[in-house]
């Protein structure tokens, strides 16, 4: 099978788990020496957390957890990929993706450990500039792992967390620290970055921006609104970003970054040196580009529900539904029903459509159901009368491509960088989420006015209606985290965004989560499952690391 080639990259990867250092500690003391040497540690630094394009390193690893342990996406097969892990919740001790992602964020780690030993502040804003940057980069690999591997900060912040390892020895070999210390780090971190960086660089560097998003991120997750709040705002009113328009929102992942005027932060992978053939890339899962892709995952039932109701979304462009040559009319639904061992199932059903009458027919179980129609203020729903007399909705379209049963929702938010078919720059802050952060910070400390008016500034931007007060039946923080489901998609948060809110991820949807026995219909935040184990390869290798709870 296609994606199998994708578990021997994981395999090659961790085949030098014993490396704990990113280079030689003679050769960068004698780089730190040089007048260069610390711009050039500083890039190596980037590069160990930026990897390629092609599926390697920190963060092509780290998006799989986020992303794919959320409820926007399906996979319409199996894998022996070991990311698989991620997706279907069972999580093993051994996954080699998941000692990528410890092993390149220690490395980088060490490595901003000695510029920020080595190098003296004050001696001018160049080198003040690249100080902050470590700091910036080691406050954002402590945040990633601290999130993978420990709980969330509002479930106790004396729960295990990672090593916290401030040192440039790679004999030191510190045990796990509290989730609460490393996030004392993190916000230490980023606010020695905010003081340091003054230059004005281009968004595939850190700045005093980037170390604000990231604090207001942090603040959020550590629920100290009122802080979440400040630090977004620094971001939004320093003038430097602005929310691209709605005609260029689907455009996002096409534009290189530093062009970009709405990015914040973002690793820049170029065509030539990150990119090889795109078959290994974050974007070749989600689609078929120009005959470049596996396509093999989808956007879930339940995301296209939410984003469907209102047709006229931009984001809706970020979906490419692939469809079956010639074109058939169907009405297709999510249906429920039981395996053979008594199991809750969740299966796309398609029926050819026929008209009769100025009327629109399927026929099922030898029964023809009429289509019938509900016209709403945003959109006109369809739907037909079951044997149990119960509405049941339907879409009316062409036939789709599908595989294994499952429609091909082709997800376009990762690929066509500069019109090359799987290339991305993956964006890890922009100006959205900061008026996101703020929307949150607002719900939760009950200011919906205030909540809703950034909310609407999200939905002005996207091309929907706007609220003009809570709707029935939801609070306000469901509308905020409505919205920031639909803005942040495929960004690699939604997974963190659901835990931390002490919510349920609800995956009753299609898809290959639900195979095998005991599947996840359902993930409460108080499982274990939602957090990764700490590698076994790295318990071998420093056996005071505790593993966390099966």
């Amino acid at each position: 099978m296609k994606i199998i080639f994708l578990s021997l990259i994981a395999l090659t990867l961790v085949a030098c788990n014993i490396d704990r250092s990113p280079y030689d500690s003679k050769e960068s003391d004698e780089i730190l020496a040089d007048p260069t040497g610390l711009q050039t540690i500083t890039l190596g630094n980037y590069a160990l957390l930026k990897g390629d394009a092609e599926g390697g390193g920190f963060f092509n690893n780290l998006y799989r957890v986020g992303e794919y342990g959320g409820d926007n996406i399906d996979i319409s097969g199996t894998t022996t990929d070991q990311f698989f892990y991620y997706y279907n919740y069972r999580s093993i001790k051994n996954n080699g993706r998941s000692n990528t992602i410890w092993n390149a964020g220690y490395k980088a780690i060490v490595g901003c450990n000695r510029v920020i030993s080595k190098i003296s502040e004050g001696k001018d804003a160049s080198t003040d500039q690249l100080i902050g940057e470590n700091y910036f980069l080691r406050a954002y690999v402590y945040f990633s792992l601290v999130n993978v591997f420990g709980k969330p900060y509002n479930q106790g912040t004396g729960n295990p967390g990672v090593p916290l390892k401030t040192s440039d020895d790679v004999n030191d070999l510190p045990a796990r620290a509290s989730v609460g210390q490393i996030y004392d780090q993190i916000v230490n971190d980023l606010k020695k970055a905010e003081q340091l960086m003054s230059l004005d660089k281009n968004n595939t560097y850190a700045s005093k921006q980037a170390a604000q998003a990231l604090l207001s991120r942090v603040y959020l997750y550590m629920e100290n609104n009122d802080k979440a709040i400040e630090y977004a705002e620094k971001v939004i009113n320093s003038g430097k970003y602005s929310l691209l328009a709605n005609s260029e929102l689907p455009s996002y992942a096409i534009k290189a970054p530093e062009i970009n005027k709405e990015t914040i932060f973002a690793f820049k992978y170029n065509k030539d040196g990150d990119y090889n053939d795109g078959w290994y890339t974050i974007g070749s899962m989600y689609a078929n580009i120009q005959n470049v892709g596996w396509g093999e995952m989808y956007a879930s039932s339940s995301y296209l529900d939410l984003i469907n109701q209102n047709p006229q979304d931009a984001r809706l462009k970020f979906i490419s539904k692939k469809y079956s040559i010639p074109a058939t009319p169907v009405a297709y639904w999510v249906q429920q029903g039981t395996n053979t061992s008594g199991g809750i199932t969740y299966n796309y059903s398609f029926q050819k459509t026929f008209q009769q009458g100025g009327n629109t027919y399927f026929t099922m179980n030898n029964i023809n159901y009429q289509v019938q129609s509900e016209v709403l203020p945003n959109k006109t729903n369809y739907y037909f009368i079951n044997s149990n007399n119960a509405k049941v909705y339907v879409d009316l379209d062409n036939d789709m491509d599908k595989r294994n049963g499952y429609p091909k929702f082709y997800i376009l938010k990762c690929s066509l960088q500069e019109g090359v078919p799987q290339l991305w720059s993956p964006v890890i802050l922009r100006l959205a989420e900061m008026y996101l952060n703020r929307a949150e910070g607002y719900a939760k400390k009950g200011n919906s006015a205030s909540a809703l008016a950034d909310i609407n500034v999200i939905r002005t931007r996207a091309g929907i209606p706007v609220y003009s007060s809570v709707p029935a039946g939801q609070t306000i923080l469901d509308v905020v985290l409505q919205e920031r489901r639909l803005e942040m998609a495929f960004e690699a948060q939604r997974k963190y965004d659901v835990f931390r809110n002490k919510l349920t991820l609800d995956r009753n949807y299609p898809g290959t989560h639900l195979n095998g026995n005991n599947p996840f219909y359902t993930v409460p935040y108080t499982s274990n499952r939602i957090i990764e184990y700490i590698p076994e390869q790295q318990i071998q290798i420093q056996p005071n690391l505790t593993q966390n709870p099966d």
